[in-house]
């Protein structure tokens, strides 16, 4: 939804700003005025060619920013457009510098352009395809689902036999590799995977033998004779002592100590081997271990878990022919479905087309265009992601000329009300069903949508407009009284001349400011007493609000 429109510096505008309420809004003015300038500014938000020559004269550069309610968020979003005189375009998204195509693609989203081809969404064939959808309803969308899921499915089975290994020498090579692997790993018959570690202690003990022999050797004869007798000839000097007791106690348990200390330490020593075959065998298994952990992993832990793994993966090759059997029949399956599912959204798709066609047609008649024909065209196609068909909408706006498709319609005017009538039809038809959210955009712009009409044609415009309104923000830009009656709020654009420059303006009027301007629209003046009671008669018949 739109929120404010800012429009500086682009054609006769010097500076505007209009605020936009829910519902259907008209921009009236008399010609020349520059209503058009509100629809261009949103066309330059919706990433349309940035001519520099909109630039007001002695300006540097015109900016257009609009605040809309994001469509996702629920928060407010500001896209801007800036055009210098001089140079290239700059786009923003609330604040942030974008190329014209991200500001597109928000857009898009947020705004629904009828009446200039290069905006208009359902002039794109996906667009039609699905607006049909929308209007088929449960039917094109539970066999959508159901395509999109056996795709899905067709996929997931591709990538399974590709990773069983689809080629029989490119398997044939894998399983050597996994087996040489597996094998190897087993040969080194690892334990544990703390081995390394323990063997790490190993080594050092036995290539460092002699040396700890040795200083056990002589740690033992210290204790064995230097300390033992030191501590008993200090006990002895210390016996009968009067006070000494506790101390001779002391250095009698010390020398007690000693000689088990003496004692371990001739075991150790005697336990001390050297042994060089078996210094040789722990050295050889450290480096074998270190070349598996080179090889498939960092570490003995990663290697065991490398093991698994290519066990487990040597089993599905060896195992190849029941499991890709098994695989491709749930292909089969799938692909099946696909077909099903396709020629199912087929029969959505043809099905709704003559209901759908058949009720814009009778919308178009009331916006006079009686001879109208529409045609949807819907035309096996490949398949793709949205199915096997091509949706094309076809028209013929009046007798005798031959359906075109909507982008080749030549008149702006018989487009708009074209795409008026499939907008309510669309719209109506989910009042009806309430199945699922029209896919539309917050904001739909109509310029041209009356053009070439009046009378009964005009009202039916602004009824069609009105239900349009209901469930969308509507912006059009009329030139209709019949229009802007049933419209809920009235923006009027004027011109005046200061300090020899034109300059365009706009405000929304109400109560009787509307009736004037409603006047002007109906006799060319807002004095004139009888227009003015028109206008109060039509606010009164057609009107939402004055």
């Amino acid at each position: 939804m739109l929120l404010e429109l800012r429009i500086a510096g682009l054609g006769i505008v010097d500076e505007l700003v209009l605020e936009f309420a829910s519902g259907l809004t008209v921009v009236t003015g008399e010609t020349g005025a520059g209503k058009t300038l509100i629809v261009e500014a949103l066309e330059l938000l919706a990433g349309a060619r940035a001519d520099p020559g909109l630039v007001r004269d002695g300006e540097s550069e015109a900016r257009v920013e609009g605040r809309f309610d994001h469509p996702d968020t629920g928060s407010e979003t500001v896209l801007s457009r800036v055009i210098p005189a001089d140079g290239r375009s700059r786009a923003y998204i609330d604040g942030r510098l974008v190329t014209a195509g991200e500001l597109n693609e928000l857009a898009m989203r947020l705004i629904d352009l009828h009446g200039q081809h290069s905006h208009q969404s359902l002039l794109s064939p996906a667009a039609q395809r699905d607006a049909l959808d929308a209007f088929a309803g449960a039917p094109a969308y539970e066999s959508f689902a159901m395509f999109t899921a056996a795709r899905t499915a067709v996929r997931a089975a591709d990538d399974a036999l590709n990773a069983l290994g689809g080629d029989d020498r490119l398997r044939a090579r894998e399983i050597a590799l996994c087996e040489f692997q597996v094998a190897e790993i087993d040969a080194a018959a690892v334990g544990s995977p703390d081995e390394d570690g323990s063997l790490s202690d190993e080594e050092s003990r036995l290539a460092d033998a002699v040396a700890i022999r040795e200083g056990l050797a002589i740690a033992y004869d210290a204790v064995e004779s230097t300390a033992q007798d030191a501590a008993g000839v200090a006990a002895a000097a210390l016996a009968g002592r009067p006070g000494m007791s506790v101390l001779e106690s002391r250095l009698r348990s010390t020398q007690a100590e000693l000689a088990d200390l003496a004692s371990d330490l001739r075991a150790a020593t005697e336990e001390v081997v050297e042994d060089p075959a078996r210094l040789d065998a722990v050295r050889n298994r450290r480096r074998l271990l270190h070349d598996l952990c080179r090889k498939y992993g960092s570490d003995l832990h990663e290697v065991i878990e490398f093991r698994t793994e290519t066990a487990a993966r040597l089993s599905e090759l060896v195992s190849y022919e029941a499991r890709a059997a098994e695989v491709q029949l749930a292909r089969a399956e799938s692909v099946a479905l696909v077909e099903v599912a396709a020629a199912r959204l087929h029969e959505a798709r043809v099905s709704a087309a003559g209901e759908f066609a058949a009720a814009v047609e009778e919308r178009l008649r009331r916006l006079a265009m009686s001879g109208a024909r529409l045609t949807i065209n819907v035309e096996r196609a490949e398949l793709g992601e949205y199915g096997g068909d091509k949706v094309t909408f076809m028209l013929s706006a009046n007798v005798g000329e031959p359906e075109a498709p909507l982008s080749k319609v030549a008149s702006g005017g018989e487009l708009s009300r074209t795409m008026l009538g499939l907008r309510v039809a669309l719209s109506e038809r989910f009042e009806i069903e309430a199945s699922r959210s029209a896919p539309s955009a917050p904001l739909f712009v109509f310029d041209e949508v009356d053009a070439g009409i009046g009378g009964e044609a005009g009202v039916a415009v602004g009824r069609e407009l009105s239900a349009l309104a209901r469930g969308a923000q509507v912006l059009c830009v009329t030139h209709l009284a019949q229009v802007a009656a049933g419209a809920d709020s009235q923006v009027v654009v004027t011109k005046e001349t200061r300090k020899g420059r034109t300059i365009a303006s706009a405000r929304a009027v109400s109560d009787g400011d509307r009736v004037a301007e409603l006047s002007r629209m109906l006799s060319g003046a807002d004095n004139s007493q009888q227009a003015r009671l028109h206008a109060e008669e039509l606010l009164a018949n057609l009107g939402s609000s004055s």
